[in-house]
């Protein structure tokens, strides 16, 4: 099996996914977004496709057209069915490719904080995050839910955090994939975006990384788990059908 991602900025990669991924038996090919060719993804058709995190606007397609490239990418693989995971920007790509507005919120919503997994959804894949505490948040943009998606999680700052569109598609706001030991290259990489909110600061988020980060790993293998054997299972039943 092949996951093909598509990555914005070198250091938000797929983290705690990619062991995940390979147990499970994914080869995994990476193209960076505005460097590497993204026709060949249409081509493979691979069996996942995972859209990642950065810090540009789905909205910003004339200062980088290559999102409309990747948004063309996500809805043929949603008119078909096809599996497609994504993360921050790569959720907000998913909101506007299945027609939904996404747009800059009023507040920046950047550091660890709790998240409400709606429990009350059958099947949540998310249940698992219920044993955590906070969760990383990194944003400024938000979007509407799309009509048919299935609202996953919530937060405080904003209502739409995670969703679920049919079976094969899943969307996550926040950062479920970070790694305690990579937090410093977030810190540096996006130093000039933590300056411009006012009361946040690198020596606060290292010290909330490192209390919540590493009690985030369990879950968030529980979660990868739980959607990659949720993956399998509709194909085992689409190949017996």
């Amino acid at each position: 099996m092949f996951a093909h991602v598509v990555q914005h900025i070198a250091f938000e990669h797929l983290g705690n996914l990619e062991p995940v991924l390979r147990k499970h038996g994914y080869s995994i090919n990476t193209f960076m977004a505005g460097v590497d060719e993204l026709g060949p993804i249409s081509e493979d058709d691979p069996d996942l496709l995972i859209v990642l995190g950065g810090p540009i606007g789905v909205y910003e397609t004339d200062a980088y057209p290559y999102l409309e490239t990747e948004l063309q990418l996500i809805r043929d693989r949603i008119a078909r069915n096809r599996p497609v995971l994504g993360i921050c920007l790569g959720c907000q790509l998913i909101a506007r490719a299945l027609g939904a507005d996404v747009y800059p919120g009023g507040t920046k919503e950047i550091g660890w904080a709790p998240l409400e997994i709606h429990s009350d959804v059958e099947g949540n894949v998310l249940a698992p995050m219920q044993q955590a505490t906070d969760v990383l948040h990194w944003h400024g943009d938000t979007f509407e839910l799309p009509a048919g998606a299935t609202l996953l999680a919530s937060s405080a700052v904003y209502p739409n955090q995670a969703f679920r569109y049919r079976d094969t598609v899943l969307a996550l706001q926040f950062h479920l994939e970070v790694e305690p030991e990579a937090l410093e290259s977030w810190y540096l990489g996006h130093a000039h975006e933590i300056g411009s909110v006012d009361g946040l600061t690198v020596p606060k988020l290292r010290e909330d990384g490192q209390r919540y980060g590493p009690t985030l790993q369990g879950p968030a293998q529980q979660v990868w788990v739980k959607w990659l054997e949720s993956l399998s299972a509709q194909d085992t039943v689409a190949a017996v059908a």
